[in-house]
């Protein structure tokens, strides 16, 4: 599990890794992994989000969020 940063994507917006996978390619991290058709969140990952908002630039149909677990 987390500490500092949850990565999650809404599966209802996603289009797919065929039609985008954009979160997959632009993360310098290696958050995203592509199984099938989706992307997946790399939990182990997740903390060494930089919030560099490259997934969110990238993501059209607004399907990553990110949440600070910290202040």
């Amino acid at each position: 599990m987390s500490e500092f940063i949850q990565v999650a994507i809404i599966e209802e917006r996603c289009t797919g890794i065929s039609a985008c996978g954009k979160c997959v390619q632009v993360c310098p991290v290696n958050i995203f992994d592509a199984e099938e058709d989706r992307p997946l969140i790399v939990e182990t990952n997740q903390d060494e989000c930089t919030l560099c908002d490259l997934c969110l630039e990238e993501c059209s149909p607004g399907a990553v969020v990110l949440r600070k677990l910290y202040e």
